[in-house]
């Protein structure tokens, strides 16, 4: 009868945590920074204090982007000049305070949202680290420390503006306006927001990874290794369900000594249909190895079905890099014909 007093008093006296960022103006790096650590289970209940008071930071178990400090342990800034950190030697990107936190807790943050262990899932750990820096840290690492994507900015002239296209432009349209003379509290009520817009999208992307990029390319394989009874040039794959599949393909080539052999993929659609899509130069590129014929492109309906002789088409793109048709039977002969 002793015993759950005892568990109630431990529980009781269990200290709560304490994160530090700067208080004022936020940017996507720390509201990022902040989500992360309380991924962590240590920190999941952590009081979170926005200051930039020295004697709130040595009150606080972590502090993020603020203080002028990093050791790895407990502060985390970047903003001293003599900081130059990088993700690994294979970065130039300098670290913000994301970056910083990704770096240190990246792999325990992997582990407690996807659920694998150190022991038996090593390297998809090492993969999952990597790609979710490169994919989508980096690009706020270098936001936040001023970095231009490219080596001559002066050199491109931009069709459009995207800057509120961007988390980071969201997150700082998110600050409060100036003619509302906000408080701190303002301040610190929409760094929770802003926090949240970061944290969910790197959830997402993280997730995406994890649990769907990842697991795809035993499928990819698989199409891989039967395409010679699809077709005898092994030049067309086919899978019985989607699965994110482009940069799969590209890094199944390149352990076999295949590399840009493969010129299209087939593979059902959301809408009962069946799709070809030429695969791209690159993951990146939007031109293909090898278009689907020009005289097809832009058709639709009967009149791709009476061009190409093949019934129940669909359409096939302006563009000609993809297409449909209502059965397997279908694609495959588009396929084989735009060969």
């Amino acid at each position: 009868m002793t015993a759950q007093p005892e568990l109630k008093k431990r529980k009781m006296s269990t200290k709560i945590l304490q994160i530090c960022t700067h208080s004022g103006t936020f940017h996507a790096d720390e509201t990022l920074a902040v989500f992360m650590l309380k991924l962590l289970g240590r920190f999941s209940n952590a009081k979170v204090v926005r200051s930039r008071k020295p004697a709130d930071w040595e009150a606080s178990d972590i502090v993020v982007d603020v203080s002028g400090k990093y050791d790895g342990k407990k502060f985390f800034d970047h903003h001293q000049r003599e900081f130059t950190g990088t993700f690994n030697d294979q970065y130039k990107t300098k670290l913000s305070s994301a970056g910083l936190v990704f770096k240190h807790f990246g792999k325990e943050i992997i582990c407690s949202v996807l659920g694998f262990s150190t022991e038996k899932n090593a390297k998809d750990i090492d993969f999952v680290y990597d790609r979710v820096y490169k994919d989508f840290v980096e690009a706020i690492d270098a936001n936040d420390n001023g970095i231009n994507k490219y080596a001559n900015q002066n050199d491109l002239i931009p069709k459009f503006h995207d800057r509120n296209f961007s988390l980071a432009g969201t997150v700082a349209n998110l600050n409060p306006s100036w003619d509302s003379d906000p408080t701190d509290a303002d301040f610190d009520a929409q760094f929770q927001v802003a926090s949240q817009l970061m944290g969910k999208a790197f959830m997402q992307f993280l997730n995406y990874i994890g649990k769907s990029f990842l697991p795809a390319k035993q499928y990819v394989q698989k199409a891989f290794d039967e395409r010679f009874s699809v077709d005898k040039s092994g030049k067309i794959i086919l899978m019985n369900r989607y699965v994110p599949w482009k940069e799969h393909i590209y890094n199944i080539e390149k352990s076999n000594n295949v590399e840009g052999q493969i010129l299209y993929v087939l593979f059902p659609d959301s809408n009962s249909n069946w799709r070809i899509t030429a695969v791209p130069v690159s993951a990146s590129s939007f031109d293909s190895r090898k278009k689907l014929p020009a005289e097809w492109r832009g058709l639709r309906d009967q009149a791709l079905s009476d061009k190409t002789g093949i019934p129940n088409c669909v359409f096939i793109h302006a563009a000609g890099f993809t297409g449909g048709v209502e059965s397997k039977e279908g694609a495959l002969k588009l396929a084989k014909l735009s060969l």
